[in-house]
């Protein structure tokens, strides 16, 4: 029976705060979606189950922050990159606990998760790539 109102980006995050990185997984085709949509963008199936994957890949591309709105600024310059992940799908994300200058692009990278609560908006529970 289809599921797909529990495939959303609220539910994404909320398993993000429990430091679970999960996709939605089609279960007629086997595409993995991330972040979740309530219907496959292969076969159009709206039958889904969650899969944990592995957090670790390669950084396809990557940019630094210098003049971020100011929510962020406290934080520039950061990395923002898009990470191939082992399991799959490409995912977005900031790039912390390596100095700017010293990120290459393909690089291996692993998920990590931010306990702090965020005070502003963004409000959402964090992840973010650092070096493996």
């Amino acid at each position: 029976m289809a599921q797909s109102p529990f495939f959303t980006i609220e539910s994404f995050y909320n398993l993000v705060k429990e430091g679970k990185l999960m996709a939605a997984k089609c279960n007629r085709c086997g595409t993995l979606l991330l972040p979740p949509r309530p219907v496959c963008t292969n076969c159009l199936s709206e039958d889904f189950e969650w899969v944990e994957l592995k957090g670790k890949g390669k950084l396809l591309t990557y940019t630094v922050i210098h003049v971020a709105p100011p929510q962020f600024q406290s934080m520039t310059p950061y990395a923002v990159g898009i990470v191939k992940l082992e399991d799959g799908p490409n995912l977005p994300g900031m790039i912390k606990d390596i100095e700017p200058e010293k990120i290459k692009v393909g690089m291996n990278l692993k998920v990590d998760f931010d306990k702090s609560v965020p005070s502003q908006w963004p409000m959402w529970p964090r992840y973010f790539f650092r070096p493996s």
